[in-house]
């Protein structure tokens, strides 16, 4: 057997094998932001026993949406959805940890109370797209954040990790990539700020560390996870020194004893592979210098590649996203060497059962 498909411990918790569900935008939350039966279904599809599912990003605070369709949980009446989704995945015999986002600059005013602009650390212009009632429209220009609104924000996360234990998660991972706000404020480019937010990379990384010990201060560090993407550009993200900001990252982070690291791998450009870059693994490799605990390593993988990155000791479990998608029990697949469905790009983003809950199990295909 393959080390991919053997037993690890992560946090408090015991986990069967290593193949983890990535945390996956897909836009089918009803109303309110709140999950429905059809997202509960499709958490239930891609649990095995004992395995660890991440969730997708939740929205934070009100004005922390850049996506039409995702969840929230910055209001108590989006716990009852999340504990449908959980207890889907509990009766299944599976783990999942909540993931926590604000979208920060990747954002529309259609998306935000009152039509307001969309709040960042830099009023910094830049690319990229949010999905709206009217669909995939350009981002609105943001506002710098008040010192004041950073704290509220902080607090933001706080609460709707409170939250989280309502609802029945298992843990909570902080979505500190792919250029939502909490990259927004690591990486120079997006952030200009000169007050104890900006400027060095000690100032830079205060925010996330901040949020880190408001979370843990309701769920325990041990039941905590962060998640950077070193060198990712996807939301028009960029930095002068990336290589020295990361390691940074993961030295502070390696002092408080989470449940784990979890690592974009930069040659996955959003949700697609660039094929400009590095094939090899290399965020993981650089970060193992300086991250000794558990890391979760996301981006391109097949099963050979994960098995090699976690022989290697680099990574210790790997999270699949567009196989995944397409295969509900992908872990079974891999550990037998059976075939895998093809994904359907078009149908990854909102919409209905189509392209979420309809691939076939292998038996069935079968």
């Amino acid at each position: 057997m393959s080390k991919l498909h053997t037993g690890i411990k992560v946090g408090p918790h015991n986990i069967s094998h290593r193949v983890v569900l990535a945390p996956l935008t897909r836009m089918r939350a009803d109303a309110g932001a709140i999950p429905g039966p059809l997202m509960a279904e499709y958490y239930a599809q891609r649990t095995s026993e004992g395995g660890l599912l991440i969730g997708e990003a939740t929205i934070t605070a009100a004005n922390g949406n850049g996506y039409l369709g995702a969840p929230g949980l910055y209001e108590d009446s989006q716990i009852a959805g999340w504990k449908m989704v959980t207890d889907a995945v509990h009766a299944r015999g599976g783990k999942i940890f909540l993931q926590l986002y604000h979208a920060g600059r990747q954002s529309n005013s259609q998306l935000q109370p009152g039509g307001a602009a969309p709040v960042a650390p830099s009023a910094v212009e830049h690319g990229g797209v949010a999905y709206t009632e009217a669909g995939w429209v350009p981002n609105t220009p943001p506002r710098e954040l008040t010192i004041e609104e950073i704290k509220d924000l902080v607090e933001s996360f706080r609460q709707a990790a409170r939250r989280g234990i309502a609802a029945g998660f298992d843990g909570v991972e902080l979505h500190s990539a792919n250029g939502y706000l909490l990259d927004q404020f690591l990486q120079d480019g997006s952030n200009k700020r000169t007050d104890s937010y900006g400027g060095s990379i000690k100032n830079r990384t205060r925010f996330l560390l901040e949020v880190v010990e408001a979370v843990a201060s309701v769920w325990g560090h041990e039941r905590v996870a962060v998640r950077i993407g070193p060198s990712g550009s996807f939301g028009d993200m960029s930095d002068s020194d990336p290589e020295a900001l990361f390691t940074h990252v993961a030295r502070e982070l390696d002092k408080l004893n989470l449940a784990y690291l979890h690592l974009i791998e930069p040659r996955i450009a959003g949700n697609v592979e660039d094929e400009s870059r590095e094939q090899a693994p290399v965020a993981s490799r650089l970060i193992r210098q300086h991250y000794k605990g558990t890391i979760i390593a996301a981006g391109g993988f097949d099963g050979d590649s994960a098995n090699a990155i976690i022989e290697s000791g680099n990574a210790d479990l790997v999270a699949f996203g567009r196989h995944f998608i397409a295969n509900p029990d992908l872990p079974a697949r891999l550990r037998n060497g059976w075939p895998l469905n093809a994904y359907d790009r078009d149908s990854f983003f909102g919409g209905s059962e189509i392209g979420y809950t309809d691939y076939p199990f292998y038996r069935e295909a079968a």
